[in-house]
């Protein structure tokens, strides 16, 4: 009788699965997480997570990865923030990933502001989208394994993390050896990102982005400015161009995007809206990546605009 009953809740519970709109609303409560190393590099095993909702038998779901910020120095593919972001994504069908990536500034005496030289910058950049794209790799090796389709593969970040996604995003597409040919990720969501070169982003590397952003960061610059906004005659002067410059970009050749602006709103951009945003981050998934949407949002959440960086028209209308 108990088996019989477990058997008929279990049909119940796979049923309430297809009634469900995937990727649009909850289609689990029960989220499996499973770790794998990706890689191996300078003697460090490279790890990630892999979080699929329960009961599921889709073979071709999209993946969100995630990257953690810390400045690249610090932080944790399995921190509080990031498996409670990860779980609620699986819950809704995705499979969510967060990855561990190469740290190379940690411990070093230069950290990564003002006095680290721009080379030592542009190096950490390099490597940390180099174990993206390794990540992305393992992950399309193991497709069938873990029920992915490789060409709906979205990118999101946080700070650092952000910074590495949007680097990693605009990419030319790289080839996996799969049959249907080359690979190019699918979306990104950055969460207080920049990238270091804005002419990376033109009509064929372009892919629907969502960004979220204050205009008081202090640390990635909402628009174009030196990074932590060094002075000119420091070792880490770099020009990084923020969230707003990206949207910009993809405003004027046409393609799509969202960007959520925080008037007066600052770094912590680069982690709330993984809780206050995300429901956004769901709709901008479902309907730019999977709908094909070619919608261009700029979202503006009012505030008070207190800072000594450039103030921009529609926070103060």
């Amino acid at each position: 009788m108990k088996q019989f009953l477990f058997i008929s809740s279990l049909i119940l519970f796979i049923l309430n699965l297809n009634a469900q709109e995937r990727y649009l609303e909850h289609i689990t409560d029960s989220v499996l997480i499973e770790t794998y190393t990706y890689a191996k590099k300078d003697t460090q095993e490279l790890m990630l997570d892999v979080y699929t909702p329960a009961f599921d038998n889709e073979i071709n779901r999209p993946v969100v990865i995630y990257v953690h910020g810390g400045g690249f120095s610090g932080g944790k593919r399995d921190n509080k923030k990031a498996k409670s972001f990860c779980k609620q994504i699986a819950k809704y069908g995705y499979v969510a990933v967060s990855i561990t990536y190469r740290l190379t500034r940690k411990n070093k005496p230069t950290g990564f502001g003002c006095d680290c030289p721009v080379y030592e910058k542009l190096k950490t950049f390099d490597a940390a989208v180099e174990d993206l794209q390794d990540a992305t790799f393992f992950l399309i090796q193991q497709r069938d394994a873990f029920g992915i389709d490789p060409h709906k593969i979205i990118l999101s970040g946080s700070s650092a993390g952000a910074e590495t996604v949007l680097m990693a995003a605009y990419e030319p597409p790289y080839c996996y050896g799969l049959d249907s040919g080359p690979v190019s990720y699918a979306g990104v969501i950055g969460m207080a990102g920049a990238i270091q070169n804005i002419n990376k982003v033109y009509n064929e590397s372009a892919i629907p982005s969502l960004f979220f952003h204050g205009t008081c960061d202090n640390l990635v610059p909402y628009g174009s400015a030196p990074h932590h906004y060094c002075s000119e005659e420091k070792a880490g002067y770099l020009i990084l161009h923020g969230s707003y410059s990206i949207a910009e970009k993809l405003r004027q050749i046409g393609k799509p995007y969202w960007l959520h602006t925080t008037c007066g709103g600052n770094h912590s951009l680069a982690s709330s809206p993984m809780k206050i945003y995300f429901n956004e981050i769901i709709e901008f998934c479902y309907r730019f990546v999977l709908k094909g949407s070619h919608d261009q949002i700029h979202t503006i959440v009012p505030g008070e605009h207190q800072c000594e960086y450039p103030g921009f028209i529609f926070c103060t209308e």
